[in-house]
């Protein structure tokens, strides 16, 4: 009996998918490689998120001698540009999908990219001057953070096609929480510990920008290989369904935030959230600075935040499976607001107790990253299914996802700013010493405790509108 021909797919190219890859989004457990690879992913989010967040506005104000508001006005135009391109990647990445059955080719162009854009943006001398070193800074950052997005918008679509099952997305995006708060600290500790290495601060930050770009690199092209066992791409009389045109791309994001309720109460939290911890990580080095008085206290603060929630990352995955993502979720919410809002005591009094909070605030991030990652894919497959969307859009919802949390982080560092602008915080160039007046001071610890807090606390409230529960997503097939 002669073997029958492959299915060829609509571009006329034969179907190269895996035997192991999941056929039409089945529950199956993935193996242990497709866990691996897809959570050194985190080593590059990780790294992105954390260490511009950590040192950037601080490199600006402190080593260029850039004003408080203009620093936080260059991070803020490199997020909206972020906003506005990430609905962009995550249709591009649909179209894709849909043609060769991977959303590899955005993932690996990302990661080439990457090191050369983030090397350049902490490469720029105090000698230019604090024009010339602003305008330099923000297209170096402004590349960076479009070569971050080619990898990003496709890499928090896969989980929703790797897998349908409810607990198994939350054993993938646990372990991927477990390198990310690794990374956290490799990059927020270490980060700081290279800029030090070096005896002149401009090479000091010169060797932080080149060996962590490579880093982030380098985790971003490993978890690329993910995307080749996703699950199988929507049968070709979809395809010509998926947007092209810069406008109807937009518009499809529009629709699925329309379409779904779930995803708008999920986005809405996890955007308030991002603009709670954005604003915890902006603030980190000038509390380090001035409130711990030490620039090098910053790597104690990371080992504050990060040590526990490697720990705590399995304990909340645990949790969820047994009362459910969102239940969960919300628990980890209220103990990083009671966390943050501690912190409050340190405008009076000052001390190594700031370390106990903010370890308790790392137990809550743990979950805070964890548990919205796991219940996105959720989100997406209810809207397959139940509410008029259609297969192979990932991408669209990702694109969305990512612009909102990118808003959040942007914000977050333009708070610090704004605050530190208030209340007369000095800046200054490289090498030069100067003091900051009491009203700077309390600025910072305020924006390090009562901000995130209030944030949080309005999380809390949006959360309460999604309503998405296991008995949603873990439905029998039919017959």
């Amino acid at each position: 009996m002669s073997t029958p021909a492959r299915p060829e797919r609509a571009s006329g190219r034969p179907d190269r998918r895996r035997s192991d890859r999941p056929s039409g989004r089945v529950s199956a457990r993935l193996s242990p490689r497709t866990v691996a690879l897809y959570a050194a992913g985190s080593l590059g989010s990780g790294g992105y998120a954390t260490l511009p967040g950590l040192v950037l506005t601080y490199f600006l104000t402190d080593n260029l001698g850039v004003s408080a508001l203009v620093a936080g006005a260059i991070v803020t135009v490199a997020k909206i540009w972020d906003v506005v391109i990430d609905p962009v990647i995550g249709a591009a990445s649909d179209r894709q999908f849909a043609r060769t059955g991977s959303r590899r080719g955005f993932m690996v162009a990302g990661a080439l990219s990457l090191p050369f854009f983030f090397a350049a943006t902490f490469a720029v001398p105090p000698s230019w001057g604090p024009a010339a070193g602003a305008i330099c800074v923000l297209l170096a950052f402004l590349a960076t953070a479009t070569a971050f997005s080619l990898f990003q918008v496709p890499y928090i679509a896969l989980p929703a096609e790797l897998t349908s099952g409810y607990d198994e997305r939350t054993r993938l995006l646990g372990w991927r929480v477990v390198v990310l708060t690794a990374a956290i600290l490799l990059f927020g500790a270490g980060g700081p510990e290279l800029r030090s290495a070096a005896s002149d601060p401009v090479l000091g930050y010169l060797l932080m920008g080149g060996v962590a770009g490579v880093a982030i690199g380098l985790g971003m092209w490993v978890a690329s290989r993910t995307a080749d066992v996703a699950a199988a791409p929507p049968p070709p009389e979809d395809h010509a369904t998926i947007p092209t045109g810069l406008r109807t791309q937009y518009a499809a994001a529009l629709r699925v935030l329309r379409r779904s309720q779930p995803f708008r109460a999920l986005l809405g939290t996890y955007l308030l959230q991002a603009l709670a911890t954005g604003t915890m990580l902006a603030a980190a080095q000038y509390v380090a600075t001035w409130v711990l008085g030490s620039e090098d206290a910053v790597t104690l603060v990371f080992l504050a935040l990060v040590g526990p929630a490697l720990v705590a990352t399995p304990a909340w995955a645990a949790l969820a499976r047994r009362i459910g993502k969102e239940r969960a979720f919300g628990i980890a919410s209220t103990l990083f607001l009671t966390a943050a809002a501690s912190l409050t005591l340190a405008v009076w009094s000052p001390g190594d107790w700031i370390y106990v909070s903010v370890a308790v605030a790392g137990v809550a991030y743990a979950g805070l990253q964890a548990l919205p990652m796991a219940m996105l894919p959720d989100v997406i497959a209810h809207d397959e299914r139940v509410a008029g969307g259609e297969r192979g859009r990932a991408g669209t919802f990702t694109g969305v996802w990512t612009a909102g949390e990118t808003v959040g982080f942007a914000l977050g560092a333009s708070a610090v700013a704004a605050t530190l602008a208030s209340t007369g915080y000095v800046s200054t160039v490289a090498g030069v010493t100067t003091a900051q007046p009491d009203a700077a001071v309390a600025g910072i610890a305020l924006s390090f405790s009562v901000l995130p807090a209030t944030l949080m606390a309005a999380s809390l409230v949006t959360l309460r509108r999604y309503r998405l529960r296991r008995s949603d997503i873990d439905v029998s097939p039919p017959a």
